[in-house]
C-alpha cells in the first residue's frame, strides 16, 4: 500500500511580480508630428511619406500644435504636472524603419509629470502611479511576410505623433496589468485623442518585467517584452515571462536584462537583443527644433476642453438618475454610448427606460452589426418617442422592442407613431372596447373565475394572458389588470 504524498507549495507562489508598462498611443490628428504628412491608416506602403519623413539633406520639422494640446489633455485627466518649459531630443540608433537614423523624442523634459490611474481590481480600487507622459515620433514598419528573402519597410507611420505613458513599477500581476490597459484605452478614447485600437497598432505596450521573493524590497533585473499588440496578450506576456524568470532563478541561473519579443502562438518569449541603456542613444537636444513653453492660459484651455469622464458620469447617472451602478458603468464603458445615452434623455426624463433600451435592442443590434454607438442609424429623439409611446399606453414594449424598432431601423426617417399605426402595433386602451373582451374571458373560463374566488390567485396571468391572445397583444397591460381586478371582485 502507498503512501500519501502531500502537493509540494508551488515555488511560484514565494516570488512577487513587478511590473512597469509604456504604452504607445497614436494621436489623432490629421498629420505628422513635424510635417503635413498624412497619417490616415491602410494607405498603400510609402504613399505617406515626404523628404521630411524620410530625413533627407536640408529638410526642416516643423511642430504640429494639436499633437502638443493632445498630449496635454491627456496628462490633465491623469492628474499629472504639465513641464512648461519643453524641448525634443534626438535619440541615436540605427534600424531599418527608422528612416534618419534616430528618433524625435521627449528625454529630460517629459510634457507630462507623475500623475495617476485609478484600476479596480479583486482587492479593490488601486492607484497606478505614472512616471511620466513624452511625446515623440513613431518609426516606420517592417514587414516580414511579403517577401521569402527580404524584409520589406513601409514609412507611411515613420514621424506619425506618439505619447508614450510610462508606469512606475506598481503593477503586482497580469491582472492588475490588464485593468490598467483598459482604462487607459477607455480614457484615450473618451478624450478623442487616439483611437485605441491596438490591432492597427495606435496603442501598443511595452511591458517591463522582474521578479523577486516576496517581502524584499530590492527590484530584481528586469527584462523588456516589446510591441504587444492586445491587451489579452500583454496579460499572457507577463504571465509567461514571471514563470521563465522564476524557473531561472530557482535553477541557480543569472537573468539578464533583454529586449524580448512574445509569440502569441506558442504564449512564449524570445530574445531580440540585449537591453540597451539611455547613454546608448547618445541623446542630445534637437538642433532644428526650437523649445517650447506653455502659458498657463493655454493649459487652462485645454483643461476646460476635457470631456465629463467615466467615474464621473456614474456618479451622476447613480446619484442623479436612480440607474443602478451596474448599469452607470455599463452605459459609460464608451464615450460614445453614454453621449447617445445622454441624447436620449435630453427628450425623456424616464431614464431607466432610456437606459433598458440602450443596453437592450440598441446594444444587441451594435453587437449583431459590429458597429459603435455613433454609427447607429436611428436618432436619440426617436427613441425617446418610442418610450413615450410605451409610458401613454399606447404601445407595449414587446410590440416596440419586437416590430417598430426593426421597422425604424428600415426606415428611421418616419415618425415612430406613425409606423405603430400603421402596422396596427397601437394598444387597445379603451376600457369601453376592452370590457367586452375581458367578460368574454372570464365567461369562457368559468371554473377558473371560481378557484380564482377561492384563493388561486395566480390564475390571474391565465385570464391577462387570454386577454392579450384575444386582442393579438394590443391590450394595455395595465388596464387589463384593473379590469380584470374588478369584474372578480363581484
Amino acid at each position: 500500500m502507498g503512501y500519501f504524498c502531500p502537493p509540494v507549495m508551488e515555488k511560484y507562489d514565494t516570488y512577487e511580480i513587478v511590473v512597469g508598462l509604456e504604452v504607445h498611443a497614436q494621436l489623432l490628428t490629421k498629420s505628422k508630428l513635424f510635417c503635413g504628412d498624412s497619417i490616415a491608416y491602410g494607405a498603400s506602403p510609402n504613399t505617406h511619406v515626404s523628404p521630411v519623413t524620410l530625413g533627407h539633406p536640408g529638410t526642416l520639422p516643423k511642430m504640429n500644435k494639436t499633437a502638443i494640446e493632445f498630449a496635454i489633455k491627456m496628462g490633465l485627466a491623469c492628474r499629472c504636472e504639465i513641464e512648461k518649459k519643453n524641448y525634443f531630443a534626438r535619440k541615436n540608433y540605427f534600424y531599418p524603419d527608422l528612416p534618419k537614423g534616430y528618433q524625435v523624442s521627449q528625454h529630460t523634459t517629459p510634457i507630462c509629470k507623475g500623475g495617476t490611474v485609478k484600476v479596480k481590481t479583486a482587492e479593490g480600487e488601486k492607484q497606478i502611479r505614472l512616471n511620466r507622459i513624452h511625446m515623440e515620433e513613431d518609426a516606420g514598419k517592417s514587414l516580414h511576410d511579403i517577401d521569402e528573402i527580404n524584409t520589406c519597410i513601409d514609412y507611411n507611420r515613420a514621424g506619425t505623433p506618439l505619447i508614450e505613458i510610462v508606469t512606475e513599477p506598481d503593477i503586482r500581476n497580469s491582472d492588475e496589468a490588464f485593468a490598467y490597459l483598459t482604462e487607459v484605452r477607455k480614457l484615450v478614447r473618451y478624450l478623442e485623442i487616439c483611437d485605441g485600437n491596438m490591432e492597427e497598432g495606435s496603442l501598443r505596450c511595452d511591458a517591463n518585467i522582474s521578479v523577486r521573493k516576496k517581502g524584499e524590497l530590492q527590484l530584481g533585473t528586469r527584462v523588456e517584452v516589446k510591441n504587444l499588440n492586445s491587451i489579452r496578450n500583454v496579460k499572457r506576456a507577463i504571465d509567461a515571462e514571471a514563470k521563465r524568470l522564476i524557473d531561472i532563478l530557482e535553477s541557480g541561473g543569472t537573468i539578464i536584462q533583454q529586449t524580448r519579443s512574445f509569440d502569441a502562438n506558442t504564449g512564449t518569449t524570445f530574445s531580440i537583443r540585449d537591453k540597451e541603456d539611455a547613454d546608448d542613444y547618445r541623446y542630445f537636444a534637437e538642433p532644428d527644433l526650437t523649445p517650447f513653453h506653455l502659458q498657463d492660459e493655454y493649459i487652462d484651455r485645454i483643461r476646460r476642453s476635457i470631456p465629463v469622464l467615466q467615474e464621473e458620469r456614474i456618479r451622476k447617472y447613480v446619484s442623479e438618475m436612480n440607474l443602478s451602478a451596474y448599469d452607470a458603468a455599463v452605459l459609460t464603458e464608451e464615450k460614445e454610448t453614454a453621449d447617445f445615452f445622454e441624447s436620449i434623455i435630453q427628450h425623456t426624463v424616464n431614464y431607466k427606460s432610456a437606459a433598458n433600451w440602450m443596453l437592450g435592442p440598441v446594444r444587441s443590434w451594435l453587437n449583431e452589426n459590429n458597429k459603435e454607438a455613433g454609427e447607429f442609424p436611428i436618432p436619440a429623439k426617436k427613441i425617446a418617442a418610442i418610450i413615450k409611446l410605451i409610458d401613454d399606453g399606447k404601445l407595449s414594449f414587446t410590440a416596440a422592442s419586437s416590430k417598430l424598432f426593426s421597422i425604424l431601423l428600415q426606415f428611421p426617417q418616419k415618425d415612430p407613431e406613425q409606423i405603430a399605426t400603421e402596422e396596427n402595433l397601437m394598444q387597445q386602451s379603451d376600457a369601453s372596447a376592452l370590457g367586452p373582451v375581458v367578460d368574454g374571458v372570464l365567461a369562457r373560463f368559468s371554473d377558473k373565475v371560481n378557484e380564482y374566488k377561492k384563493g388561486k390567485k395566480g390564475l390571474l396571468s391565465l385570464f391577462v394572458g387570454e386577454v392579450m391572445k384575444q386582442t393579438k397583444g394590443k391590450a394595455d397591460p395595465k388596464l387589463t389588470n384593473e379590469l380584470l381586478l374588478d369584474r372578480l371582485k363581484k
